[in-house]
Formats: structure tokens, sequence, C-alpha cells
């Protein structure tokens, strides 16, 4: 039987139409070795970072010691140094962020920040978001990589204000970074455990007005179980212009490509179902200087995703699910700080969307976003520090959601001291497949609310003398109404279910006396299902990792870390019932010899102690693995 799927209303709103024509995914692909292991590939040295700055805390540039929200940065350099590149496995470092793979190298990640769920946590790539409550993330969070020109800023708590939907728990942010210096090239090689072998080429630099930075990626491992191959890889582009002292202008373009072998959990051990996903980004970015005090920034975007998932089936023909997203996007804000102590910040999103899931629901929806928003930081003291704003996000297909933000910060005991505490709601748009599926079991409910969440979080910072590192500690609770839940008779869904998380984060990023570099994260989580008085699936009571790292002298250097997870709650993957999961502790250990100012090479072991242990029940992490590889620069 066919079932018709009912239009979404249109009105006058719609700004945008949708993205047209399919970009080239030919994307600049220059790989010495075809295609890449997410948790193996590894970067060489990047572009030198410029002076401590972030613009996720606030839209505009803001120092770290300013601002009332807590913002984590890591820089390519500082990942490659402990040659942790992967885009799993550099977001695996922050706090207050358990992120678990369902299988081993390039199977789907998902994250938790401060509890939320993996679908309320907002990714944005070069300043378009990349993730929405229809365009998956998990796949790319499996399998791509950070490149040797990209730096991630991680902003916790309720967002939405600033960047829109899906940013309860946060925001990510991947940005490839301007091109500097003389032009300067990279090439890595790598090759280790279950069959692994990948390469990485980069290049950087500055020609006249004209800045560029290019990097690839990509390689093979064969993981550890049968039909668990994975081949990926990821290339970024940016090219910067200066056109005179007050306009300068630039693009982007990031391309994933992978294939994946699903056996699926170790009770099914699937031998032939494949995913494959592509998936391309491309932006243009203007920046004008009209004054002094008044400056503006412009992204139009673009995003094209192909995933397939492929299920050979004995005596019937192959299962194929297609799904497609795009995206057309422009993003533009104006500041003004001509008022003393004030700077103003207001601007408008406009999105247009297109879903096709030819799998469960069937869809083929469009939808149309315009949403306005404005922020004042207030600086009234040289050391106290507020910012307020309000945003109102207008959808052609569910409706309004409104939502405000305030910070404040202060810095006592001659800067050494900084207490931030800040407040924001946030909200999460309903998917087409709530609000419009259709199955011969299932009916969407085209009347669904968004999800709505309200944080709070409160906290110190201190800086310790002579620039050596940051500790900190943060206390946070939000509270999440009309989650969007399956009603009794399970045939479709209600906003009907609350829950709450709090906790504590602590972070420690330093120096110590004998040059021993250690970043460190502890989480305390209490994640609570209200309505049915559980424990959300997951989220681990306590959670953490450290890294520490030394300069051992004449080139040669070393690093190890640990991370750890215990008190969880998951689903048995062949009976369905939830169960506490085991913990597990798993260990690493790297080293590198600089041999002359061209060549290096590394050498790093990971699971250490060959930890038996699943992130996800049902799915084995992959054993002890050993990896070498050699790092030319020219």
């Amino acid at each position: 039987m066919k079932f018709s799927i009912p239009r979404a209303p249109r009105t006058s709103r719609r700004l945008l139409s949708v993205l047209a024509a399919r970009a080239s995914r030919a994307c600049f692909i220059l790989c010495a070795l075809s295609a890449g292991s997410h948790g193996s590939l590894r970067a060489q040295t990047p572009p030198t970072q410029l002076a401590p700055v972030v613009t996720l805390g606030t839209r505009t540039p803001s120092a770290p010691t300013t601002l009332g929200t807590f913002v984590e940065t890591f820089t390519a350099a500082e990942l490659a140094r402990r040659q942790q590149t992967s885009l799993k496995d550099a977001l695996g470092n922050a706090s207050g962020m358990p992120l678990f793979a369902s299988g081993a190298n390039g199977a789907l990640g998902s994250l938790f920040l401060r509890g939320a769920n993996s679908n309320q946590t907002l990714f944005l790539v070069d300043g378009v978001r990349l993730n929405d409550p229809n365009t998956d993330y998990q796949v790319f969070l499996g399998g791509a990589c950070v490149s040797a020109c990209d730096s991630l800023e991680i902003a916790h708590g309720p967002q939405s204000t600033l960047y829109g939907g899906e940013a309860i728990g946060g925001v990510i942010s991947l940005r490839a970074q301007r091109g500097t210096g003389a032009p300067s090239a990279h090439v890595s090689a790598e090759a280790g455990s279950f069959g692994t072998t990948q390469g990485a080429v980069s290049t950087q630099g500055t020609l006249g007005a004209t800045s560029y930075a290019f990097a690839t990626a990509g390689g093979h491992t064969d993981n550890d179980r049968a039909n668990n191959a994975f081949d990926s890889a990821t290339t970024t582009l940016r090219l910067d212009r200066t056109l005179n002292d007050r306009i300068s202008i630039g693009a982007t373009a990031r391309w994933f490509h992978g294939v994946y072998g699903d056996p699926g959990d170790r009770y099914t051990n699937d031998p032939d179902n494949t995913t494959r996903e592509e998936n391309l980004l491309v932006t243009t970015f203007a920046d004008v200087k009209w004054s002094d005090a008044w400056t503006a920034h412009s992204v139009l975007g673009g995003q094209d995703r192909r995933f397939v998932a492929e299920s050979p089936r004995v005596g019937r023909a192959t299962a194929i699910t297609v799904v497609k997203n795009r995206r057309a996007v422009l993003d533009t804000q104006t500041t003004y700080s001509g008022v003393e102590r004030h700077r103003f910040t207001a601007g408008l999103t406009a999105e247009a969307n297109h879903t096709r899931n030819t799998g469960f629901g069937d869809i083929n929806k469009k939808q149309a976003l315009l949403a306005l928003f404005a922020q004042d930081e207030f600086t009234p003291l040289d050391t106290v520090f507020f910012t307020a704003g309000l945003r109102s996000d207008d959808f052609d297909t569910f409706g309004r959601a409104t939502t405000g933000r305030a910070t404040a910060a202060w810095l006592i005991a001659p800067r050494a001291f900084k207490l931030r505490a800040s407040y924001g709601t946030a909200f999460r748009s309903p998917s087409f497949l709530d609000l419009y599926g259709q199955s011969a079991f299932y009916v969407g409910n085209p009347n669904l609310r968004p999800e709505r969440a309200r944080g709070w979080d409160s906290g110190v910072d201190y800086y310790l003398p002579n620039k050596n590192g940051t500790l900190s500690a943060t206390w946070f609770e939000t509270d999440f109404t009309d989650l969007i839940a399956s009603t009794a008779n399970f045939r479709s869904v209600e906003n009907i279910q609350r829950a709450r998380t709090r906790g504590a984060e602590l972070t420690a990023r330093t120096t110590l006396p004998s040059a021993i570099e250690i970043r460190a994260s502890f989480t305390y989580l209490e994640a609570q299902n209200l309505t049915s008085n559980t424990r959300l699936l997951r989220r681990p009571r306590q959670s953490g990792r450290i890294d520490a790292w030394h300069d051992f002298g004449a080139g040669v250097s070393a690093g190890a870390g640990m991370n750890f997870a215990a008190c969880r709650r998951d689903v048995n993957a062949k009976t369905y019932a939830q169960i506490d999961q085991e913990d597990y502790t798993v260990t690493r250990l790297y080293a590198a010899w600089q041999i002359n100012q061209q060549l290096a090479l590394k050498l790093r072991f990971e699971n250490l102690l060959n930890e038996n242990y699943e992130e996800v029940n049902g799915y084995p992490a992959l054993g002890f693995c050993a990896f070498g590889g050699l790092e030319w620069k020219f």
C-alpha cells in the first residue's frame, strides 16, 4: 500500500529556495593513500595559531578571560603533537562530553554533552550547521578527521540564542584556519595493527594579499571483525583574499567520504552490510569594516549529504536505504562598539533544507527558517563582563521558538581568578519523521512542539602565573521539557517526557615545573528521566581523561593518556533489557623523534593494556594496537 505524505505549509517567510544543484564531489582529493581509519589518521604540524581568542561564546572575537560561559579550545597543533587528530578522538578530550562509538574505527559516534542527547548538540562546520533533526552527524563524527588547518571550540550549556535549534547541550565548532607565513607543506604516512595504512598531505601560506590552507588525509583499516573494514578520505580547503584595509573575502570547502563494513552487534555478525557517506560543505564569506566601531560578517553556505545503507538478503532483493540532505544557509551579523562599554551584535539566519529518506517513514520534505538575534556585551568595569541576548527562530513547518541567554564574569585577585555564571534557554526542532512519517505501523504528529530546555551553570577559573595554564570548576544543571517520545501504543509520538541533567566539570591545563604539559578533565553527571524516574542511558556518572606530554630534548618527545567511564546504564544488544554496563579504563602511549628539521619518526600504542570493553553494549572496541609513521616537512 502506498501512503501519501502531507505537504508542510509554506508562507511568505521563506527567503531561500532549496539548495539547487549538487556541488562537485571531486573536491581537491589529494591523498597519498586513498581512504582512512578515523581513529588512526595522523596530521602533520599545522600553522602557528594566533593569540588566545575565541568566537563561539559570543559570536565575536573575545579573550577567554572575559567569557561568562565555559568554552574549551583545541588547536590542530596540540592534537597533532598527541598524534590524535581524528574528530572522534579530538572531541573525546573535552570535559562533560562522553563520546561512544557503536563499534571500531569508522562506526557511528554519539556524544552526550552535559548529558544532553546526541541530537541535542549542534555542530558548526566553517560557520554553517552540519546537523539538524533530519541531518545526522554520527557518520561524520565516527569517520572524519581534524585536518592540519583546523581548530575546535566547544561551548558548554544552552546556546540556542546565538545559534538556534539543537544547541541544548552546547555547540561544537570545527573551523578551517587562515593560512599564514611563507608557503610550506607536510606529508605523512603511517601503518600498523589491523591492516591499517593511511597518509596525509597539507600545504598553507600567504602570497601577497591571498592566503591558502589545504589538507587531505585518508587510508584503510580492516578493524578486528569480519566485514568491518573502513575506508575514508577527508579534505579541507580555505582561501582568503584581502581586497583592501576594510574588506576581506574568502571561501571554504570540506569533503568527507567513508565506506564502512557494518557487521552489527556481536550477536548479529552480519557478513555483508555496508554503509557509505558523502558529505560536502562549502561556504563563501566576507568581513567588512565600515568604521573603527562598526564591522560586519556574512557567510553563505551549502551542504550536500548522501548516505546509503545496503543490506543483502538471501533469496530476496538487497535492501537499500538512501538519505539525501541538502541545505542552503545565509548567516549575517553586524557588530557596533561605538557606545562606551557596550558591544552590540545583531543579525539573521535564513535557511532552506530538503530531506529525502527512503527508509522508515518514507520522508520527502522541505523546510525554511528565518531567525533574528541580538546581543549586548556590557563591561561596566574593566574586570566585570555581562552579556544578554534574545533570538526568534521561525520555521514554516512547526512554528516559532524564542530563546534568551545571559552571562556574567568577574575577574578578581589581580586577574588571577574569574567567577562566572550563565543562564540560557534552548530548543530542539521536531524531525520530519516525528511530524510527517508514514508507515503501516506508524504515523507522525504534525502538532508537535519543539523540545525545550533551560539551563544554568556557575564556575571559577584560576589562571596560573606566567601563562602556565588554567584550572576550572563548573557546576551545571539543565531541565528538559516537552521531550518527544513514543505514545503508549508506539504508533506515533507526543511531547510527553521531562528530564534533568546536573553535575560538575573539573578541567586542568598546565605545564608542571618539570616541563610536563598536562591536560585533564573529570565529570560527575546525574542524568534522570523525570517521567519514568529512570537514569538516562549511556551517560556515565563518572568519566574523565588525562594526557601528559614531555619534550626530552634532542628532538625526542613522548606522552601518555588515559580515559575512563564508570556507572552507566545501557541496553543489552541481545535482550533489549536495560543493564548496568561495565566500567572501562583505556590507556595509550605515544612518542616522536624529530630526526632533523624536515623528517620525524612517530610511534604510538592504543589500548596499551589490551582492555576488553564496549563503549556501546554489543559492539566490541579494538584491543591493543601499535602504529608507526613518518612525517616530512618542506
